[in-house]
Order: structure tokens, then sequence, then C-alpha cells
């Protein structure tokens, strides 16, 4: 918990050193890549002494934001349905590929050595499993201590693209969940013993300080602090660990502009490698900004990040765009914001 503050703080500190100019860079949204921006934007900062601000609200306080007009992108890792985009008149893209993975809080395990499938640990959610000696995580854990104790379910308590694709990854494993909660980026949690959380923050901050805790974050928030995660069987039926290398498998078969506005789900991914729960975070910017210099540097910072950021990336366990999709991003995407 306290490693978390320090963290935070010292994200928050570098972005209020970022802030403070008129030119600065305006955005708002998803916790799942925040701090990867934080990285790009103190790097990119040194170099061109253009500063970014952003708060880090959640996917759904991005949305919000963007069509208030209060910030200049929105980002969200619940994609925005194409005739939505149309109506509001905006483009969508990712920007980074990363991915949600269970952690836990539970004495003498050590991260990874745990196993759970999506079925399973949508039946946690659910509240059918409810402690965490039942027999469906024994039968994952042979030969392990699993203790008698009662679980206790973390999820988001505001409107979150991580949780969407938490959900969404639910949904495709579950036909139960798909048809009694569904996918979202708010949901209404069935199991009886839960407690809500702000932001991946807010999650891995309340698996830390609650016994026999499951929640879900992004994986920076489980690398930086040290966390417990579990081993997840993924669609080939291999268990994989959560890092770049699992959800870039995962990020290799995306058809991106299958979808309008490229929002691609890339839950429970064929390969024998690939992180079941990836996904991508996407940013959200007007076609015909009220302030085009303001767009012009959004742009800018993305073009820089998409060619300088990918060192940064992989060492903190997210995946950059790869070369041939950020040029398609460039005459495809951007070519429709009129700055």
């Amino acid at each position: 918990m306290l490693k978390m503050k320090s963290i935070l703080v010292a994200a928050g500190l570098a972005f209020a050193a970022l802030a403070g100019s008129a030119a600065d860079i305006t955005g708002a949204g998803a916790t799942f890549p925040y701090p990867m921006y934080a990285k790009w934007a103190e790097a990119y900062k040194k170099e061109t002494n253009v500063g970014l601000n952003y708060q880090s609200i959640g996917s759904s306080g991005g949305i919000r934001q963007i069509r208030a007009k209060t910030v200049t992108f929105g980002a969200s890792d619940a994609p925005v349905p194409g005739a939505d985009l149309d109506k509001d008149g905006m483009v969508q893209f990712p920007a980074i590929i990363g991915g949600t993975v269970p952690v836990v809080n539970l004495a003498g395990f050590k991260p990874g050595e745990l196993r759970i499938t999506g079925p399973v640990l949508a039946d946690v959610y659910m509240g059918k499993i409810t402690k965490w000696n039942d027999a469906h995580l024994v039968a994952l854990n042979p030969g392990k201590a699993l203790p008698d104790q009662a679980i206790t379910v973390v999820h988001r308590a505001d409107g979150s693209g991580t949780t969407y694709n938490f959900t969404d990854y639910l949904s495709a494993v579950s036909k139960e969940w798909a048809d009694k909660v569904g996918k979202n980026a708010a949901v209404k949690w069935p199991a009886e013993s839960s407690v809500g959380g702000k932001g991946n923050e807010g999650v891995a901050a309340n698996v830390t300080r609650v016994k026999g805790a499951i929640g879900y974050v992004e994986y920076a928030y489980v690398k930086k602090n040290g966390m417990t995660f579990l081993q997840m069987q993924n669609a080939d039926g291999k268990y994989v660990g959560p890092d770049d290398l699992t959800f870039a498998s995962a990020a290799a078969g995306a058809d991106w502009f299958s979808v309008p506005g490229m929002g691609v789900s890339m839950v429970n991914a064929k390969g024998a490698s690939s992180w079941p729960i990836s996904t991508a975070s996407f940013i959200l910017m007007y076609k015909e900004p009220s302030d085009k210099e303001a767009s012009k540097d959004v742009i800018k910072f993305f073009e820089w990040a998409f060619k300088n950021g990918k060192k940064m990336a992989e060492d903190m366990d997210y995946v950059a765009l790869p070369d041939a999709l950020t040029s398609q991003i460039r005459q495809r995407v951007w070519s429709q914001i009129k700055n």
C-alpha cells in the first residue's frame, strides 16, 4: 500500500510539473495507461518543453470530458462504438496495448504460483465460489495448501475500461456471466462479499488491504507493487503469466480496421502464449477541433510516443504499436482530423 502511494505521488508530481503553461496538452480518462502516459510525458517534456496535463479519472470520465470539450483528447479502454463516434464527430485509435490481470492477497503464495481458468474466475465474481479452498480451485492447484478463507471480490467503483475488458473476457468464457451480468464499463456485481475501488489504484489498494481478496488491475500496477498475480488458462488451454510477450501474442492477430473506430476485442485470443485478458487503450479526438493548435499538439505527442516510446513501453510491460499499424493510423485516422 505504501509503495503504491509512493508511485502515485511520484507520478502525480511528475504530471504537476509538466502542467502549467499555455502549450500544455490536456487529456483525461483511463487509469489503465496512466503509468505509460506519465513516463512518455516526462520524456516528451524534457525534449520539447511541452507538458501533458492528464487526468487519470477512468474511461467513462474521459469520454464525458472529451464530449464536454474540456480536454483535447479523451482516453478509454472501452472502445466507443462507431455509430457514437460518427454522431459525436470523433475519431478513435489505439495508443498502447497491455493486459488486465487477476491479483490476490493470500499469505504464503508467490506471484504466478496459483492458477485459475476463465470459467472459475467468472464463478468467483458471480459469488458462486466463496472460499479459497473450494473444490474447483483446489483441482486447478494440486499440491497447494489453499486456505479455508473467505474470498472478497474487489472491483472498480467507477466507470472503467478495465472493467469493460474484464467483463468482456468473462462474457466470452461464461455463458452465465454473459446472460446475467454482461460486459460494460460499469456492471452490477453479483457477489455478496465485494468491495469497490476507484481506478486501478483503488482496486490495487483494496486487494493489498483486504486478506483473502481477489481483484483485477492493469499489469503495470501489479509489477510496480509486487502484487500476487494468478496464472491464467488461455484459449489454447495453456497456462500463461502476464508480460509484454503474452500481451503481444494476443494482439498479433488483431484486424484493427475490421471494426469501426478500430475497437477490436483481444480477449481470449488464440495462441499458445497469448494472455487471455489483453486489451488496447484508445484515444478519442474531434475531427473538427475547436482548438486546432491544441489538437496538432496531441498528434505531435503521440507521433513522438509511437516513434520514441517503444523501449519505455517494453520496460513497463506494455506493448507499443507496431510501425505498420501506426503508419495506418496516420494515413486513415489522423488524416480525418482537420487541423
